[in-house]
């Protein structure tokens, strides 16, 4: 066999290897866990939430944190997206029923398409999935009435969470941040949406900020 054609073939294996490894990765309902992301609204607004008109960004609308996703992850640090599912799509009415839970109905529908097909769940289910897991953490008090700008340490928001929840620990939580401001915590669950320890890739994406900005309720 000639060179240049061992070459090709390895090359068309190793696309077939690419494509398998894309499939398989994006399968509905075969992941490890989930990771609950929760949305510091008023630096969400800062970012695209006005410009998406969502209307927990309206002025006295005083939301703290609330619901960005839940979504499924795979052991490692990688997750699942755009699954394939036999499940039928939400309809118009379904998402729009979903927001108060999502701020928008767009917000419903592209986290279901991005993140809830991979679930396997149908789409009603999987959006009762997001607000039972959003029911089991008690969000803390201390954040209720911010009406100035504070620099905070991310690991003291961590901490008030911790204390509301006595079941979490800090190496289940990650928060994030992005231009200075801290945008949102996570929280790594169980498929049974239990409580668990983040993997070493996910806890990397920490904020490793000493101090961010927390915006302001509105």
């Amino acid at each position: 066999m000639r060179p240049h054609t061992r070459l090709s073939i390895a090359i068309v294996l190793f696309i077939a290897a690419l494509t398998h490894t894309a499939t398989a990765q994006n399968r509905a309902g075969e992941f490890d866990h989930y990771l609950l992301a929760l949305s510091w609204i008023p630096a969400y607004c800062a970012g695209d939430g006005d410009e998406r008109r969502d209307p927990r960004c309206d002025g006295g609308s005083a939301i703290g944190w609330a619901v960005h996703g839940l979504w499924p992850q795979y052991d490692g640090g990688d997750w699942p997206e755009y699954c394939n599912t036999v499940q039928s799509a939400p309809s118009r009415r379904e998402t729009a029923e979903q927001s108060d839970l999502f701020g928008t109905s767009g917000s419903a529908w592209h986290q279901w398409n991005k993140h809830g097909r991979c679930t396997g769940l149908s789409a009603r289910n999987y959006y009762r999935l997001v607000q039972e897991a959003v029911d089991r953490i008690e969000l803390p008090e201390i954040f209720d009435g911010i009406t100035r700008e504070l620099n905070v340490d991310p690991d003291v928001v961590e901490a008030a969470f911790i204390e509301a929840n006595p079941a979490l620990t800090h190496d289940m939580l990650v928060t994030t941040c992005a231009h200075g401001d801290l945008v949102e915590l996570r929280v790594c669950l169980t498929r049974d949406l239990e409580p668990r320890v983040c993997d070493p890739a996910t806890l990397r994406r920490e904020c490793r900020l000493n101090a961010a900005t927390l915006l302001p309720l509105r």
